[in-house]
């Protein structure tokens, strides 16, 4: 009672400081890094032509679709996915508003009957086919007694009227989308016309690369020519050292020693009896079952198992072993194991193949089997007789005349023990030898049988312990990784790979990792080091030491990428050897100029080649690979004229053309031209977004928030 007086006392001063306490509780809400870093409500993951993508709505479709994949799926995979949806979304949806484009109910009702909803039972007839009326009732239905299911209906009507858009708009395009009579010719001429023709080709690589010298300045000039293939993202490069969490040879030793130790009979002092006690090891406990739970990371498994159910490195071993016997310790894996041969079945697995003719109304028959039982017992009688013949192959007659799932195998079933099949089929294959041929009778019809093989099967009890790093190596493990990144935090950046040398670790290097990357080679997933390699505060040099998957990585960033057009030395691996063509084909052509076709094939030491019936559409010359500069030029010249020197793919090129055969005429070309207009419709879809993204104005802001 005197505490609550004297909190009375004090009412005022106690709402003083709760008071002060909320405050101060807002206030670092309002100021914590989080908020202030842009994760405050209202802003937005993306900006596309100036349209936001609200981050609330955005995080709900993340969570939607992690319900939907589950941990099959990462974090970040989620968020790249839905981004990519959002953003396709916000384009396309533009174009709607700017064409007006939208969909009435019936429009939607259309949709879904051609589309996956039209399965929907509760959308068919009772002839399972999709019924508008049905429909509408059981949207009707949903929303008066199933407001859960009603709720997720309006969520997929979304989708729906959004695929209906889609599907409207890109109709539209595609009724633009043809192919005339004359482009119908033009495709049937390039693939049907055709060259024969001599040519010298002499290859870029006659020039040694050592000879052709490339300015930075040359680089330069080539990017600036070329920017479409120089475009750079903003990126990465980082280099590591992982320190793996892994057991040591000693943790490897004492594992093998302790499951060694249990195999044996212990003698114990036991307090309650005053006396000595006895403990059964693993070769004569007599509850093995018990034994496992307590001293195994693995319970005993009472189910029989055939040779081929057996680790690999032991399998051979224990099937040869009688009962009782033990085999081990052995390695398997990761883990130490000895095996214990518990029991053994003579034959108890069976591999057997069938031939199953079946009749309509039988169990699982397929709705086209039409044969009553009695034809179906008279085919399986005629294809007994034929299986028991010398000179057949039961799998080829099976595979040609089985109407159960396994003809494609042959009949095949594979190995099986005890109670798996039909009990008639069962006593079947378990009551005659290897060899036999029969026929037995089922709910699924009638199965012609080959008894395939026969092995034994074995129960076998295993002790088995899996080999962990100790506490001690865990320690020396994070003690090396405190010592190397303390070694460079104090060095100079460049010596990260030399420190690393002295004491023989490793250094990894990753490079062109991109923003909303998440596995790293060699690490995994580690989206924690490539938000720290992208922080505005994290300089080329820097040095972090991360926790990671079974260890960790002291990490280095070394290269950060701008996006825009590559520098000079980041291009020069394309734009060297491309630069080298050009000087080399230059080189080339001036030293031969003005020389005929025998000379320039004498003087440069290749012989004149030919090749025959080129066409444009594959515009390839045998011997020297796709060359479509110089194919076209065949197709441009005359018989019997020769050709100045072109720069090819490969190298430089004079060529004479022998021959020109020009395609039979074709009545009409209607079914050319249809060909070509189909084919560029089906790339519609496609084409037509990516050229939308491409010029688009995209803000991506997601590493703000992931």
């Amino acid at each position: 009672m005197a505490i609550l007086e004297n909190i009375r006392k004090r009412t005022t001063v106690l709402i003083l400081i709760i008071g002060l306490a909320l405050f101060a509780f807002v206030i670092s809400g309002v100021f914590s890094s989080n908020n202030f870093s842009g994760g405050k409500v209202g802003s937005s993951v993306a900006e596309v032509n100036g349209e936001n993508i609200p981050i609330e709505e955005f995080r709900t479709q993340v969570e939607t679709a992690s319900r939907r994949y589950g941990p099959s799926v990462t974090s970040t995979q989620l968020v790249n996915m839905v981004y990519d949806q959002e953003v396709r979304k916000t384009i396309l949806n533009q174009q709607f508003e700017d064409l007006g484009i939208d969909v009435e109910s019936d429009q939607i009702i259309d949709f879904v009957r051609t589309s996956g909803y039209a399965q929907i039972p509760d959308f068919q007839d009772e002839n399972g086919i999709f019924n508008e009326q049905v429909f509408k009732s059981a949207i009707a239905d949903w929303r008066a007694n199933d407001p859960l299911r009603y709720d997720a209906w309006l969520q997929d009507e979304q989708s729906i009227i959004q695929a209906a858009k889609e599907r409207m708009y890109f109709n539209l395009v595609k009724g633009g989308v043809t192919a005339t009579l004359t482009e119908g010719e033009l495709d049937y001429d390039m693939s049907n016309d055709k060259v024969d023709l001599q040519y010298v080709r002499i290859p870029y690589t006659s020039i040694p690369d050592s000879t052709i010298q490339v300015s930075k300045s040359d680089i330069q000039s080539y990017i600036n020519d070329h920017k479409s293939k120089f475009k750079q993202e903003k990126a990465r490069d980082i280099r590591f050292v992982y320190f793996e969490e892994k057991p040591s040879a000693e943790d490897d030793s004492n594992v093998k020693e302790e499951i060694t130790a249990l195999l044996d009979d212990t003698v114990e002092y036991s307090e309650t009896k005053d006396a000595n006690d006895t403990i059964l090891g693993f070769r004569n406990t007599n509850d093995m079952a018990a034994f496992l739970d307590r001293h195994s990371d693995s319970k005993f498994d009472t189910i029989y198992k055939a040779k081929r159910d057996l680790p690999s490195v032991a399998a051979d071993t224990l099937m040869a072993m009688e009962v009782g016997e033990i085999y081990g310790p052995y390695k398997d894996g990761n883990s130490y194991k000895v095996s214990k041969i518990m029991d053994r079945k003579a034959n108890g697995t069976v591999k057997a193949s069938h031939i199953l003719i079946t009749w309509e109304g039988a169990e699982r028959a397929n709705p086209t089997i039409t044969r009553t039982k009695e034809e179906a017992e008279a085919e399986a009688n005629r294809l007994l007789a034929e299986a028991k013949k010398e000179d057949v192959v039961f799998s080829t007659l099976a595979r040609d005349n089985s109407d159960g799932p396994s003809a494609p195998r042959g009949g095949d079933l594979g190995y099986f023990q005890e109670g798996v099949m039909a009990d008639e089929f069962n006593d079947f294959c378990f009551g005659n030898p290897t060899g036999t041929v029969g026929l037995v009778e089922t709910q699924f019809g009638y199965h012609v049988i080959k008894i395939d093989d026969k092995q034994d099967v074995i129960q076998v009890a295993t002790l088995a312990r899996e080999v962990e790093p100790s506490e001690e190596t865990i320690n020396t493990l994070f003690t090396d990784a405190t010592k190397y990144e303390m070694a460079v935090l104090d060095a100079e950046p460049e010596n990260f790979g030399d420190i690393a040398k002295e004491s023989n670790y490793t250094v990894r290097p990753v490079n062109k990792i991109k923003e909303m990357e998440e596995n790293l080679p060699g690490l995994g997933s580690q989206r924690s080091v490539v938000q720290w390699a992208f922080n505005d505060d994290t300089s080329v040099g820097d040095i972090k030491r991360f926790n990671v998957n079974n260890g960790y990585a002291v990490v280095q960033l070394t290269k950060k990428y701008k996006k825009g057009l590559m520098a000079p030395e980041d291009a020069s691996a394309t734009a060297l050897p491309a630069i080298r063509k050009e000087l080399k084909a230059k080189q080339i052509i001036a030293a031969n100029q003005g020389k005929a076709l025998d000379a320039v094939a004498s003087d440069n030491n290749v012989s004149v080649s030919t090749a025959s019936a080129v066409t444009l559409m594959s515009p390839t010359i045998p011997g020297a690979g796709r060359e479509p500069l110089v194919v076209g030029t065949a197709f441009g010249m005359d018989t019997d004229q020769t050709s100045d020197l072109i720069e090819g793919n490969s190298g430089v090129f004079m060529i004479k053309v022998t021959n020109k055969t020009e395609a039979a005429d074709v009545e009409n070309y209607s079914t050319y031209a249809q060909n070509l207009q189909t084919s560029a419709s089906a790339r519609v879809n496609g084409a037509v977004y990516n050229a939308l993204k491409e010029k688009a104005e995209i803000e991506d802001k997601r590493a703000i928030f992931y």
